[in-house]
């Protein structure tokens, strides 16, 4: 199963969605901003990205100097939470293919997942 984190206003969230057609993969759309994953699934994806909460978070959006995060050392799970309470927090798209995943950005990185 396939599955990506799609904001549909942003193009190289855009450009996964038609890699993935294009190669005719199966896959789910889950428009984060809509239905933004739980903290669990959160934990799940960094987990399969091999980062840390916190590496999944887009820094330069206003959100995140309004919550004041940039001063903040939180912990693992406290990331976990405020990325589920604020998904445009999430950097994407994220791709989740074959029990592993990327952040699309550049597009190879899902091409490369994808060509396993």
């Amino acid at each position: 199963m396939t599955t990506i984190y799609h904001n549909p206003r942003c193009s190289k969230s855009r450009a996964a969605v038609e890699l993935l057609e294009s190669r005719q993969i199966e896959h789910t759309v889950v428009k984060y901003l809509e239905t933004p994953p739980t903290e669990k699934e959160l934990a799940e994806i960094v987990a399969m990205l091999g980062i840390e909460p916190q590496q999944l978070v887009r820094r330069g959006e206003a959100l995140f100097k309004e919550l004041g995060l940039g001063e903040k050392q939180l912990p693992h799970d406290e990331w976990l939470a405020v990325l589920a309470a604020n998904p445009k927090l999430i950097e994407r798209p994220i791709v989740v293919h074959g029990g592993r995943a990327v952040i699309g950005r550049p597009i190879d990185y899902v091409a490369a997942l994808l060509d396993g």
